[in-house]
């Protein structure tokens, strides 16, 4: 079951058809606290997030539903929950939730640190996700350029979900004392995943180490530029999922 990758939000979705799909029933009405996103592309600012919902893949589902709640945000950190049940096409992401942050094009050379944690959980049944970092990175300082390279750092692989490249991993380097297997493939840009060898709850590190360790060692050039970065999951199948961001923190520094 292979990891699609979502395109960002600056790039056009050029699906003709989609699917339309039921509304969610099995959501606890309590839970909606202070926004409430359940359109396809569906997003709200939040501090110096956008919280996407995210469907880019829904048209592959058979049945589901998604939507996504802020429960809290300010400033450089961030809290949410995201419901979902999706069916069909089991190797096949559907959506990604996710929090992103739009740093306008930044030259890496000029990033000296990401600090981020995330504390998160997942319950539901069968449940095939990852819940991932997911970065673009372009040649030119434009936020609507075609990516030249992805970057996905995943803290879990759940249900057998796995990355574009998976097989025999290319590395297995320990970044910000986490052991990652590091996988390489294609998907229009170079896909580069890290993916941890063994789940990642509670999260802090400094992400530009990531982007520091490709530079090193695998040919990332260090005067392309940072278009966006999110962090979130990709859901490919399950029923009654809630992912529970509590919290999720960036910050990014120059």
């Amino acid at each position: 079951m292979h990891s699609t990758s979502f395109l960002p939000a600056f790039w056009p979705f050029l699906a003709s058809t989609l699917v339309v799909l039921a509304g969610p029933t099995t959501i606890d009405l309590a839970l909606r606290q202070i926004d409430t996103i359940c359109d396809q592309y569906g997003s709200v600012t939040a501090a110096d997030f956008n919280l996407n919902n995210n469907l880019w893949g829904e048209s592959s589902a058979t049945s589901g539903s998604q939507c996504t709640y802020l429960d809290y945000d300010s400033g450089d950190t961030i809290s949410w929950q995201t419901f979902w049940t999706w069916a069909g096409d089991s190797s096949g992401v559907k959506s990604y939730a996710n929090a992103g942050i739009n740093i306008g094009a930044t030259v890496l050379s000029s990033i000296s640190s990401m600090q981020s944690s995330w504390s998160w959980s997942y319950t539901g049944t069968s449940i095939v996700a990852d819940v991932s970092y997911d970065a673009f990175i372009a040649s030119s300082d434009s936020t609507t350029a075609t990516p030249a390279y992805e970057v996905m750092i995943w803290l879990a692989a759940i249900g057998g979900a796995e990355p574009i490249g998976y097989g025999t991993a290319i590395a297995s380097p320990t970044i910000d004392g986490v052991t990652w297997n590091l996988y390489k493939g294609t998907n229009t840009w170079t896909v580069f995943s890290f993916v941890a060898s063994s789940e990642q709850t509670d999260f802090s590190g400094n992400i530009m180490n990531f982007f520091t360790y490709l530079i090193d060692n695998e040919g990332l050039p260090s005067d392309y530029y940072l278009q966006s970065i999110a962090a979130g999951t990709e859901a490919f199948t399950g029923s009654d999922a809630v992912f529970t961001v509590s919290p999720y923190t960036l910050s990014v520094d120059t």
